[in-house]
């Protein structure tokens, strides 16, 4: 296929190459990628979610970067890709999440509700008029089946994971974690695991530009900087 036969077909969210490729749902995935990186990792009580913020001038103040986000006491989220494309699906997940409570009396499952955001995904690849989200996000929680770790694909394809690294560099991060990932493991060495993770593949990551969190049977943790700070300094990537 020649350069103009593709521009045919990638232009239109809906349409189908020949080849069997949906042009647009690929660029989106290529926003993903160069986003900041993101990982999450599934303790045996709880999940674990880390991310590196990219502040575009030393001026601009690093905490403003928002990569994680509480979704309900016991689920959080961590982005990348298009922030603004992110904080729409944030803002999505935290509405269906407050009208299960509304509507059901109980907190929603993470995997339902992981569905309930892939399949609005979903729905920008074949309407006219709009776009895929050029965003990612891993949904991490606790709710009455145990931890679970979920990941979005701007397809609209949702996938459960042990740990998993979105973004910029998420091929070094994921070998580390394959490497490393103990199954048994608590939400402690789970923290130390994400830290060592994204320590080994962002170059000189300061505790400003990391944001980390835990959520377990007792909710949504964020470690403040001060306490990223004093992992970073403990944790020795060549050990």
């Amino acid at each position: 296929m020649n350069r103009s036969d593709q521009q045919a077909y990638d232009r239109g969210t809906s349409l189908y190459s020949p080849d069997g490729r949906i042009y647009q749902v690929e660029y989106a995935r290529e926003a993903v990628k160069r986003g900041a990186p993101s990982l999450g990792i599934r303790a045996s009580d709880g999940v674990v979610l880390a991310a590196q913020s990219r502040a575009g001038s030393d001026l601009m103040v690093a905490e403003s970067i928002e990569k994680l986000h509480k979704i309900d006491d016991h689920v959080g989220a961590a982005s990348a890709g298009h922030v603004a494309d992110a904080r729409k699906l944030v803002d999505f997940a935290r509405e269906h999440a407050q009208v299960n409570r509304l509507r059901y009396g109980e907190p929603v499952g993470i995997e339902a509700l992981t569905k309930e955001i892939t399949d609005h995904i979903q729905e920008n690849t074949q309407t006219g008029g709009t776009r895929p989200y050029g965003a990612s996000l891993l949904l991490g929680g606790v709710d009455e089946t145990g931890a679970r770790l979920f990941a979005t694909d701007p397809s609209g394809t949702p996938q459960e994971w042990r740990a998993v690294a979105i973004g910029g560099g998420r091929d070094g991060i994921q070998e580390v974690l394959e490497e490393r990932y103990d199954e048994t493991a608590g939400v402690n060495d789970a923290v130390s695991l994400a830290v060592r993770a994204l320590k080994t593949e962002v170059e000189d990551i300061e505790a400003e530009g990391m944001s980390l969190a835990a959520v377990t049977e007792e909710g949504y943790d964020p470690y403040t900087t001060e306490e990223i700070s004093d992992l970073l300094d403990g944790v020795d990537v060549d050990e």
